[in-house]
């Protein structure tokens, strides 16, 4: 389980934002088309530029910023008033249309892959369209000339007005995607726009100052930091999925001694990062959680008789906090993150007295152990067990996630009100 299932049609808010961005690229086009295009030589740098970030886009931003150096060169020319003193004439239909028209072709080895675009294109004509609309107008009526030092303040405005509001994009259609709570995803994705959004506005802002003033062979020059800013974050990305498939494979020790079923640590691992991400955890915590739960029966390898098929919900407690404690001092000697073994020992501690992570592993891993080889009533039996637990075992707010993310996920299931 990666995630909560796509509903048979697409949510309402997606298709009315994939459809008022085709709407929107459909008229700047046409105006474009119409009345001409102006300054090809400038429309083709930034084009190249916009086309090349695309092109090394990272693919695992999971929905936030995936080309930064494409957002900034679209950026930059949506903010673009002057070439080398000589005032350009581009407006906004010609710089959506410009930018749509790069990110498409830097966007074709993705989708000959099979890798979704349709959101990070909708977003991009929007952010586009809306930094050139607050830009473009006024400053082709002359309104921001004599300004000085505040021009690059302006700027430096628009985009982070900019920037915010694709923050609020996308999480709005990853909670019309997925179901998520908004609250968490909004804030992760302000989170994010802190990390990379600010290199992507600052050096939009740069570049665009750079061209009004020397012409276009600054775009290479400021662009190349970006770049190589991003090729690190990939290089990051990698390193990460590494990190995380070691763990997994480490966790996989209990499978293959026959301690545990197969599987029942990857299953109990993405379950519990659904239900953490229903509960409002940030990115961090998500990490901390699911890799716990990929080692929460880690300690099982210490005992001399293997738990019959590793059910150690059934256990008595004091057996339960001694593998909890086994299982602890395991992850401690394996180099991850202290607080991985912190939650995994007190995976038996009295649930007011747990961390919240504990608590959904806990809970989590019983469940798919009540649940496993029970039939189809199995789902229902065992939340129902889960919530009459719920006075000393298991917290309330806990289940009641997991019966909304089970339901989420196609299952018919009570929640409680």
């Amino acid at each position: 389980m990666s995630g909560p299932r796509a509903p048979g049609r697409p949510p309402l808010l997606l298709t009315l934002v994939h459809t008022c961005a085709a709407l929107l690229a459909a008229v700047c086009l046409l105006g474009t088309l119409w009345h001409g295009l102006d300054e090809r030589g400038v429309a083709l740098a930034f084009g190249v530029l916009v086309t090349v970030g695309e092109l090394t886009r990272w693919t695992g931003a999971e929905g936030r910023e995936a080309a930064p150096l494409g957002a900034a060169a679209a950026l930059s020319y949506a903010l673009l008033g002057e070439d080398g003193g000589d005032p350009t004439h581009h407006g906004v239909l010609q710089v959506v249309t410009v930018v749509l028209a790069a990110s498409l072709l830097g966007s074709v080895p993705h989708i000959a892959r099979g890798r979704p675009v349709a959101d990070h294109l909708a977003r991009r004509v929007f952010t586009v369209g809306f930094a050139a609309v607050c830009f473009q107008p006024l400053y082709n009526q002359g309104t921001f000339h004599g300004w000085g030092s505040a021009y690059a303040l302006l700027l430096l405005a628009i985009l982070v007005l900019t920037a915010l509001c694709d923050a609020l994009l996308a999480a709005a259609l990853a909670h019309s995607r997925t179901r998520w709570p908004f609250g968490p995803l909004l804030r992760d994705e302000l989170r994010a726009t802190l990390g990379i959004g600010s290199a992507v506005c600052a050096t939009g802002a740069v570049m665009a100052l750079a061209v009004a003033v020397v012409g276009l062979w600054a775009l290479p020059v400021f662009s190349l930091p970006l770049l190589l800013t991003q090729m690190s974050f990939r290089r990051y990305a990698a390193v990460r999925t590494t990190y995380r498939q070691t763990i997994a494979s480490l966790a996989r020790a209990t499978e293959i001694a026959g301690y545990t079923p197969t599987g029942h640590a990857r299953r109990v691992a993405a379950l519990s990062r659904e239900v953490g991400r229903d509960l409002g955890l940030t990115e961090a915590e998500l990490t901390v959680l699911e890799y716990a739960a990929l080692m929460h029966d880690i300690g099982q390898l210490s005992l001399v008789d293997p738990v019959p098929a590793g059910a150690t919900a059934a256990l008595p407690v004091e057996e339960q906090r001694r593998i909890a404690l086994l299982g602890g001092a395991v992850v401690r000697q394996t180099g991850v993150n202290p607080q991985v073994a912190t939650v995994v020992e007190r995976l038996a501690d009295p649930c007011p007295e747990q961390p919240v992570a504990a608590r959904i592993v806990r809970a989590v891993n019983a469940y798919e152990e009540k649940t496993r080889d029970a039939g189809p009533g199995g789902p229902l039996k065992a939340l129902e067990e889960l919530r009459l637990g719920t006075a000393g075992d298991y917290a309330p707010e806990v289940v009641e996630s997991l019966a909304r993310v089970l339901s989420r996920d196609g299952l018919t299931l009570p929640v409680a009100g």
